[in-house]
C-alpha cells in the first residue's frame, strides 16, 4: 500500500502510509528480520544481563541482608514508630531493586528488534529507506559539529528533488565529571543551492531564559522580521546578510514557518535546512509521520525558489552579448561567500574576564610574597 496523496486547498500533501506501525507483526519476518541488526542495536543476552542482571542481584542480596536484620521490626513490630523506621530503612534498597529491574526490562524489549521492524516497514512502505544506527552521520548543522561521539538512530529518507533524512541523534561530550549527553529528534532537507547561515531560534521551546540550541551566536547577528514572525522566532544571520535573509524569508515563507514548525528550531547552513527538537522525531507514533510529512511538503514548496538566489559578493549581475549579439543576463555563481558562511559565536565575556581577574589576583599575590 502505497502513500496516499491528499488534496489540500493550497497544495497536494502526501499522506504516509502508518499501517506498518501499528499492524500485528509476524513473528517469523521479525525473527529473520532481527537477526540482521548490528550489535550496538541487539546486544547478546550476555551483555544485556552483565550490567543490569548484576545490579538486580546486589539489589537483591542488599534487600535481602537488611530485611534479615530488621526480621522482627519488620513483621511483628511492638511499636508502630519501630515499624515505620525499619520500612524506611529499607526504601533505598527497594528503590535500587525497582531502577535495576526497570533497567533490565527496557534492555531486553530494546533487543527484540519490534521498533526497528516497524520503521523499516513503514519506510519500504512510503517509498523510503531506514537504517537503525548511523555512526557520526557527516551533516554541517550545530548538533553534529561539536567534540565527541555521536551516532544517529532510526534514520527515515527519501531521495528526489529534495532529499530528506529524519532521525534521532545521541552524542556524547566532555570526559569524566564534565560528560554529558545530548538527544535531538532531527530533520534535514537537502536545499538546490548553498545559502548563508541563518538560525531561527524558536521561542516556544526555550525555558526560563534559557535557550533550547547547544550554540549561542552573538547579539549583532540577530535581524528583526515584520508582522508576527518576532513572536515565533528569533532569526539570526551574519552581519551584512540581512538584505540576503530579507529575500530569502518573504511574507509567505515566514507565514510556512509559523504554521508549521513554531515550536521546532531551525537552522540553514551551506545547502542544507534542519529542524531540531529535543524530542525523538523517528518515532512509532503516525501522528508523528503524518504532520512530518506535511511539514517537509510544505516547506519544501515554499524553499524552492531559494535556489534563484545569489550571492552578490561572488560577482554582481550585469548584462553581455552572445556571440551573435544577442543580450545575455550574467548571474553570479551559486555559493555563498566565506564571510556569510558561518556565523559569529557569542563570547561569555562573564568567564574571560572572570579567569583574567584569578590570574592577576595570583600573580600579584606571587609578587607581594616575593617583596615581603
Amino acid at each position: 500500500m502505497k502513500a496516499v496523496a491528499e488534496r489540500g486547498t493550497a497544495s497536494t500533501a502526501v499522506r504516509p502510509d502508518t499501517t506498518a506501525l501499528e499492524q500485528p507483526i509476524d513473528r517469523a519476518s521479525l525473527t529473520a528480520y532481527r537477526s540482521r541488526l548490528p550489535a550496538s542495536i541487539r546486544p547478546s543476552l550476555a551483555a544485556v544481563f552483565w550490567p543490569t542482571g548484576v545490579l538486580l542481584v546486589a539489589a537483591l542480596v542488599l534487600l535481602a541482608f537488611w530485611a534479615s536484620l530488621l526480621g522482627d521490626d519488620l513483621l511483628s513490630p511492638s511499636d508502630p514508630g519501630e515499624a515505620f523506621a525499619a520500612w524506611f530503612l529499607l526504601l533505598p534498597y527497594l528503590g535500587f531493586v525497582g531502577v535495576s529491574t526497570v533497567l533490565l526490562v527496557r534492555s531486553l524489549v530494546r533487543r527484540t528488534g519490534r521498533r526497528q521492524y516497524r520503521l523499516h516497514r513503514f519506510a519500504a512502505a512510503n517509498g523510503m529507506t531506514y537504517a537503525p544506527v548511523q555512526p557520526g552521520p557527516q551533516l554541517p548543522g550545530m548538533i553534529f559539529t561539536r567534540s565527541g561521539t555521536e551516532r544517529a538512530y532510526d534514520v527515515v529518507a527519501r531521495g528526489g528533488r529534495h532529499p530528506v533524512s529524519i532521525a534521532n541523534h545521541h552524542s556524547t561530550t566532555g570526559e569524566g565529571k564534565g560528560r554529558e549527553r545530548h538527544r535531538w529528534g532531527y530533520v534535514a532537507v537537502r536545499l538546490p543551492a548553498s545559502l548563508p547561515h541563518i538560525v531561527l531560534d524558536a521561542k516556544g521551546n526555550n525555558a526560563l531564559g534559557r535557550r533550547n540550541l547547544p550554540i549561542e551566536f552573538a547579539r549583532s547577528q540577530r535581524l528583526r522580521l515584520e508582522g508576527d514572525f518576532d513572536r515565533y522566532f528569533e532569526l539570526s544571520c551574519p552581519e551584512g546578510y540581512e538584505s540576503d535573509a530579507l529575500y530569502l524569508f518573504t511574507p509567505d515563507v515566514m507565514a510556512a514557518f509559523i504554521d508549521t514548525v513554531a515550536e521546532l528550531d531551525v537552522e540553514i547552513v551551506d545547502d542544507h535546512l534542519f529542524l531540531y527538537s529535543r524530542k525523538d522525531l523517528s518515532t512509532l507514533d503516525p501522528a508523528t509521520w503524518v504532520w512530518l510529512f506535511s511539514v517537509v511538503d510544505a516547506l519544501t514548496e515554499r524553499v524552492s525558489r531559494w535556489e534563484r538566489w545569489r550571492d552578490e559578493r561572488l560577482g554582481s549581475t550585469h548584462v553581455t552579448s552572445s556571440a551573435e549579439g544577442a543580450p545575455v543576463i550574467r548571474r553570479p555563481p551559486p555559493g555563498v561567500a566565506k564571510q556569510g558562511r558561518r556565523m559569529r559565536r557569542r563570547v561569555e565575556w562573564f568567564w574571560i574576564v572572570g579567569g583574567l581577574l584569578v590570574f592577576l589576583i595570583g600573580v600579584y599575590s606571587m609578587i607581594e610574597d616575593a617583596v615581603t
